[in-house]
């Protein structure tokens, strides 16, 4: 009967010892579980962010092609939309900033560029410009409380998010047919492959830091990973779409609408880090602000234009 009592109270002493094992062990997670830091965690978070990235991102690229597709209209209301977007976010990092923009003004030529762009093309541009530039001269003269920043602020960011977008407007008005669709989504194409070769070429092989103050992931072998994917795009849009299009032609495009895609990306990273702040915006969850979506697309798309015009293309 001992020797059972023994074997007992020693089961019960063993099983109170691990018993005490398990809840020290939990309890030593605790903060690591608190914090989000457990490997389980950390798995089903990334999972999370990458289902909520892909979704956002697949419906962003649907809603494009659906209205770049259907023609320059519905090209025009969805850059409308789009550029009225990137104006609020520039807007709101600038009043982080401690400028005062007038919202109404930039925000009403933010809204006027595209439909001008459709309209009459650059004159139509020209003519919103000087009103835009007018009101904002009236705002500052009767407001004692504007400055000449507030002003600049509030001319520049239509400039540089509505006038810049309207580029996708005009090279689609060109052709309102499939032709001036697919130049139109090979010049998207050229922008959205720069980055993701960029991407995928730095994370491989990326070394020597491009601009680290700016924006410490980018490295220069991914900079030229990216220009060979702008490059690759345009040379398909010569061979296969526009046939007079000389490959000497879709190389130089393809270069120099990478580069002004990187310089884009570059300056809104400068402006983000300027008053410390990660994204432009929340419209795009997984992706951030529009104005993070579009950085690159805003001077890319403006090269793409000027190089397709002066090339005898449009």
């Amino acid at each position: 009967m001992s020797e059972s009592r023994r074997t007992d109270d020693g089961r019960e002493s063993g099983l109170d010892r691990q018993i005490a094992f398990l809840e020290g062990r939990r309890a030593s997670k605790e903060e690591r579980r608190a914090a989000g830091d457990l490997t389980g965690q950390k798995a089903r978070n990334s999972a999370e962010r990458l289902l909520t990235r892909s979704t956002s991102g697949a419906i962003y690229a649907v809603v494009t092609l659906a209205c770049l597709f259907c023609g320059p209209v519905t090209t025009t209301a969805l850059v409308i939309a789009q550029a009225w977007l990137c104006c609020s976010e520039f807007f709101r990092i600038c009043r982080m900033g401690g400028r005062m923009p007038n919202e109404v003004i930039g925000l009403a030529a933010a809204v006027l560029f595209p439909p001008a762009a459709l309209v009459s093309g650059l004159l139509a541009c020209a003519l919103v410009i000087f009103v835009m530039l007018m009101a904002c001269a009236c705002w500052y003269v009767f407001t004692p409380r504007a400055s000449v920043a507030d002003v600049a602020v509030t001319a520049f960011g239509p400039l540089y998010t509505s006038l810049a977008f309207s580029s996708v407007v005009l090279i689609r008005r060109f052709d309102a047919g499939l032709t001036g669709a697919l130049v139109t989504l090979a010049v998207m194409l050229s922008i959205w492959a720069n980055d993701a070769f960029a991407y995928f070429v730095g994370s491989a092989l990326g070394r020597h830091k491009l601009a680290p103050r700016i924006s410490p992931s980018k490295s220069v072998e991914g900079f030229f990973g990216g220009i060979v994917g702008s490059v690759i795009v345009w040379v398909v849009l010569a061979v296969f779409v526009v046939g007079d299009m000389s490959i000497a032609m879709a190389v130089l495009c393809g270069l120099v609408v990478g580069v002004a895609g990187v310089i884009g990306d570059l300056f809104e990273s400068r402006l983000k880090r300027g008053v410390g702040v990660k994204d432009s915006g929340n419209v795009l969850p997984g992706h951030g602000g529009l104005l993070d979506r579009s950085d690159s697309m805003l001077f890319g798309s403006m090269a793409a234009f000027f190089l397709l015009l002066f090339g005898g293309i449009l």
